[in-house]
Order: structure tokens, then C-alpha cells, then sequence
């Protein structure tokens, strides 16, 4: 088990979003809800403190932490999308919820935590021998909003998009 465990802060709505985010992925539960043990700058006795999830087996906690914080692009949190079907579910379930569209397969979800949804053969023709192949992917994704694999395919392989 890890010994780093991403911590996202809210302000009272810590299991809202974490019951949102074990939605989008198989292999995702809430693992423990801990409650205020008295009043304070998080919430009243008994209201919601943590909570510990993971998220496509990945261990977060989500805290209450009395106050509005921003959440800036200095961190994000990547999906790995096993082919398009999964980029469009999980895309489409962060815009149902209040999400927005940012560029290059980035999406903001209604608290503002910035994700990056991404095919898992992105890795692959960025990783690629072969540098030109994998410029013109790098190019490709440059211009989209959500990531769209048979485009980036077409890309890397040097053919036109339909």
C-alpha cells in the first residue's frame, strides 16, 4: 500500500464529491466515513470530517475543511480510459454533474478539482520510437477538447482524419 495518499478539500460536501468520483470507475468504494467528534471550523459534532475512497484502486481522502479552497492546474488528477467508450463515460458524467470542458482531455468537475481523462494509447504513441509519429499525436491532442482515439490514431499513423 501506498504511503502518499492524495487529499482533496471541501467545504461540506466532502462525501457528495466522493460518492461522485467512485461512480466513474469500476474498482471504486468509500472505504470509511469519519465524523466530527465535536464542533469546530469543519462542521458541527457529527457532521462529515473525511473520507476515505479509492478510486479505480487508488487510495484519496476527501476532508471538510471549513473554508472554500481554489484548486489550480499545479495538480490534477489523471483517469486512464481503457478505449473511447470509457473517455466518453467517464467525460460525460463529469459534464451531468456540473463539470466543465477545458482543453487537451482536461475537465474541471463541479468543485473545480481538475482532471485529465485520457486514453490509455495516448501513453503509447507519446512513448513511441518513433519521435515524428508521436509529434504529430502531441499536435492532434493539442487541438482537441475531449481526446478522441481513432483521430489520434489517424494522427500518429500520418493518415487524414476522415
Amino acid at each position: 500500500m501506498s504511503k502518499v495518499t492524495p487529499c482533496l478539500w471541501f467545504n461540506g460536501d466532502a462525501e457528495e464529491a466522493a460518492n461522485f468520483y467512485v461512480s466513474l470507475l469500476p474498482d471504486s468504494k468509500i472505504v470509511h466515513v469519519q465524523r466530527n467528534v465535536s464542533d469546530g471550523p469543519s462542521g458541527k459534532q457529527g457532521s462529515v470530517l473525511v473520507v476515505e475512497f479509492t478510486l479505480g484502486g487508488q487510495r484519496l481522502v476527501a476532508l471538510n475543511g471549513g473554508m472554500k479552497m481554489e484548486y489550480t492546474h499545479a495538480l490534477s488528477l489523471m483517469i486512464d480510459c481503457d478505449d473511447q467508450a470509457q473517455v466518453d463515460s467517464v467525460w460525460s458524467a463529469f459534464l451531468a454533474h456540473g463539470g466543465k470542458e477545458e482543453r487537451c482531455g482536461w475537465v474541471r468537475d463541479r468543485w473545480g478539482v481538475a482532471w485529465q481523462v485520457v486514453p490509455k494509447v495516448m501513453f503509447e504513441f507519446l512513448s513511441s520510437p518513433d519521435k515524428t509519429a508521436a509529434a504529430r499525436a502531441m499536435q492532434a491532442m493539442m487541438k482537441m477538447v475531449k481526446l478522441d482515439v481513432d483521430v489520434l490514431r489517424q494522427a500518429f499513423e500520418g493518415k487524414s482524419a476522415a
